[in-house]
């Protein structure tokens, strides 16, 4: 997954598990979220634009060992 920058260049997003599960779950308990909702938070927190798009990159890393 790719996102631009100020300059209009792109760089690749690596997933961070530790992060993400750490603020969906802060998002879910202390905001009152349902889950849904605070995984997709905190997956646009990383540059993702939802969940979903978050767990398809992040398997698709997993199966393909490299980004992109």
């Amino acid at each position: 997954m790719t996102a631009g920058d100020r300059s209009g260049a792109s760089r690749l997003i690596v997933p961070d598990i530790a992060l993400f599960e750490e603020r969906a779950a802060i998002a879910e308990y202390d905001g009152g979220l349902s889950r849904d909702r605070a995984e997709d938070l905190a997956a646009r927190e990383q540059g993702f634009r939802s969940a979903e798009h978050y767990w398809q990159v992040l398997a698709d890393y997993v199966v393909r060992k490299r980004l992109g």
